[in-house]
């Protein structure tokens, strides 16, 4: 867990630089023509490395659940279960695949007619990656992720300061909400993200040492 937290701390700060350097493309045949150009980029513009952080994710809330339980199960036990369904919703609703193959079946169309159905099934897979699986993704994948450093600060585990950070983080990208400037509110929440991720990877190289030691409670 110690490592796959350091792991995404990294891949947050690589995300962020591709996403200033390569912004996404907003269209089907956008997306398609990366595709071609260049298929890495495409998987990257698709969030690839956000869907390896949920990845990541999974033996983190793991662990946070082992370290925090006894502090109080059943905040643990939502916000864990919260953060699960989280990354669930986000593997359904990204299409990074589907608009790979659909990117080759439309470089390989002979007709117009065949590119046009490429083109319609892609743009029904940008309007599936910014739908309503998307928003579940976000929004319960937050509110666990506030439960859980709410925990931290009751218990002697971690320090107040992760705990607030975690805090601050996951209720900032719920401001993604906010009319006009929503965008903002969620890439400044990143700031905070990356601090927390990297509290945590202490802290969770700290336990993993001591686990002999520390009765976790």
């Amino acid at each position: 867990a110690g490592m796959s937290a350091l792991v995404t701390a990294v891949l947050i700060v690589v995300h962020m630089i591709v996403f200033i350097i390569w912004p996404p493309p907003s269209t089907a045949i956008e997306y398609f023509k990366l595709f071609q150009d260049n298929a890495l980029l495409g998987f990257l513009s698709l969030d690839l490395l956000y869907v390896i952080d949920n990845v990541l994710l999974i033996p983190i809330l793991l662990a946070l659940y082992a370290a925090l339980r006894r502090t109080n199960e059943s905040f643990m036990l939502l916000g864990t279960a919260l953060g699960f369904v989280g990354i669930a919703a986000l593997f359904a609703s990204n299409p990074a695949a589907n608009m790979y193959f659909l990117s080759e079946r439309y470089a390989a169309a002979a007709t117009d007619a065949q590119r046009a159905l490429s083109l319609a099934a892609g743009e029904a897979m940008l309007a599936v990656f910014a739908g309503t699986p998307y928003h579940i993704s976000l929004i319960l994948g937050s509110v666990g992720l506030v439960i859980i450093p709410i925990v931290m600060l009751q218990s002697k585990i971690f320090s107040k300061a992760a705990g607030v950070m975690g805090i601050l983080a996951n209720v900032l990208a719920l401001g993604f909400y906010v009319p006009k400037i929503g965008i903002y509110i969620l890439l400044f929440s990143v700031i905070f993200l990356l601090v927390w991720y990297i509290q945590i990877t202490r802290r969770l190289f700290q336990l993993g040492r001591n686990m002999p030691k520390e009765a976790l409670h």
